[in-house]
């Protein structure tokens, strides 16, 4: 990153993205995530500081397991799946893009994993152009 941000300015940026994060460390553990309150995927507050496998239906733990040890080992950098959700208040299923991504210090270093998602059902109907301010 180029120059340094305030952390108020910080904490806005990462609330206003335009899409949901979570982050574990190299432990596993869950240090934070943002946009509580209207999150895709809701979790208690409680879960900061618990381990990442206390997040998932043990169905899915497998893939989890795995795709955190291929991080570690430096095999994965990035994975992204997608699916169909339904989210009150909203008509029909939505497409939710779930992506993941393996954080690293600047020599490699595994340092832990960020979870990302984000409703694309709006993005899958743009077509053309829009130009700015129109």
């Amino acid at each position: 990153m180029i120059g340094k941000l305030p952390p108020d300015v910080l904490e806005s940026l990462l609330e206003t993205m335009p899409v949901e994060w979570s982050v574990i460390d190299a432990d596993d553990n869950v240090l934070a995530w943002n946009r509580h309150e209207t999150r895709l995927f809701r979790r208690p507050v409680a879960v900061v500081g618990r381990n990442v496998r206390n997040c998932h239906p043990p169905k899915s733990l497998p893939v989890v397991e795995k795709l955190i040890q291929e991080m570690k080992d430096g095999k994965r950098d990035i994975a992204e799946f997608w699916i169909d959700k339904d989210i009150q208040g909203v008509e029909g299923a939505q497409k939710i893009l779930i992506r993941y991504f393996a954080l690293r210090d600047k020599n490699g270093k595994y340092l832990g994993c960020m979870e990302t998602g984000m409703n694309i059902t709006p993005m899958q109907k743009i077509s053309g152009e829009k130009k700015l301010m129109n």
